[in-house]
């Protein structure tokens, strides 16, 4: 009878942790999906920026250190390799880009141009989604990180290597220039 009883806590045993490994593994791929949507953003918005750019360059002359930050940190986040890298360098895109479209404010005649409009509103309109996929990738994340440091889920993950997943997070550097973006005035 003893028996029976021991080998029902091994057996329950065995597929609780089962069960918990299933839910590391899914968790896991989970974040994984909840990146690729942010990766898909991100590229449309990569691929979006150089045609802006490209079609405000003559009617700003002038800003070529709006410009040359745009492009700057278009390159850098277009080259990161890591999870975190690609955060901070999109972080600094998001910050160039918001700083060029301020700019662009002060340029009626940009304003006036159709294709100028439509590159805007379709570059507004994905960072928009880039925000949309980074609140779910960081709510994915944050579940899965839950279940790497809870116990006794934290078990099963150290004994199958699940690490943490960064978080998508303003660095100090990016903080501090969303602050100092330029002001707008008519």
């Amino acid at each position: 009878m003893t028996e029976y009883i021991a080998l029902g806590i091994v057996l329950l045993t065995a597929l609780y942790a089962i069960k918990v490994y299933n839910n590391l593994v899914s968790g896991r791929n989970s974040v994984e999906n909840a990146w690729r949507q942010i990766d898909v953003q991100l590229k449309r918005r990569l691929d979006l920026i150089p045609n802006l750019v490209e079609t405000v360059k003559g009617f700003m002359a002038h800003e070529n250190d709006v410009l040359t930050e745009v492009t700057e940190a278009r390159t850098r986040a277009y080259n990161a390799g890591t999870r975190s890298e690609a955060i901070e360098s999109n972080n600094l895109l998001s910050n160039a880009t918001a700083n060029l479209l301020a700019v662009m404010e002060n340029y009626p005649d940009i304003k006036s141009q159709g294709n100028v409009s439509d590159l805007t509103e379709e570059l507004t309109t994905t960072e928009n989604k880039v925000a949309f996929a980074r609140q779910h990738y960081n709510d994915v994340t944050t579940n899965q990180n839950n279940r790497v440091q809870q116990f006794p889920s934290n078990l099963i993950a150290s004994l199958f290597k699940f690490a943490l997943e960064d978080l998508w997070e303003l660095n100090a550097d990016t903080r501090q220039a969303a602050q100092d973006a330029p002001k707008v005035s008519f």
